[in-house]
């Protein structure tokens, strides 16, 4: 008798899903069983110095909502990756184009001085003169 791992998986999907699961188990071989729980909360917490350092937050309300922005996009490359390496390297490549793009704003903005020369009302070309004693 030949043994198939694809039919041994097949087979454990129909009947999960006859059990009334639509997800298969995650196999042994599985990347994410070999990453720690407390391995994502650091990678979560990495991502909101991140985004505190890049988005505008108010209060606690707003660190809240930056916390479920961290938490959901971990998620997301967390479901989509596909080794434990290629999470890193989604996760990583996601931060450096926040840093990248930050960088290039800023370079890119005028300088502070000139916003305020901006604002500078006109020369009217009125002299005003001191009384002559």
């Amino acid at each position: 008798m030949v043994f198939s791992f694809r039919s041994a998986r097949s087979s454990e999907f129909r009947r999960r899903t006859a059990q009334g699961c639509s997800q298969p188990t995650m196999d042994a071989g599985d990347w994410r069983t070999q990453l720690r729980p407390d391995s994502r909360q650091r990678i979560v917490n990495k991502i909101m110095d991140t985004l505190k350092r890049h988005l505008p937050f108010g209060g606690e309300e707003g660190l809240l909502e930056l916390r479920k922005i961290a938490v959901r996009f971990e998620e997301k490359i967390y479901t989509a990756a596909t080794s434990q390496s290629d999470y890193l390297r989604k996760i990583s490549l996601k931060m450096l184009t926040m840093e990248n793009k930050h960088q290039n704003f800023v370079a890119n903005s005028p300088p502070l001085n000139a916003a305020s020369n901006i604002t500078k009302p006109p020369h009217t070309g009125k002299v005003h003169r001191g009384s002559k004693m």
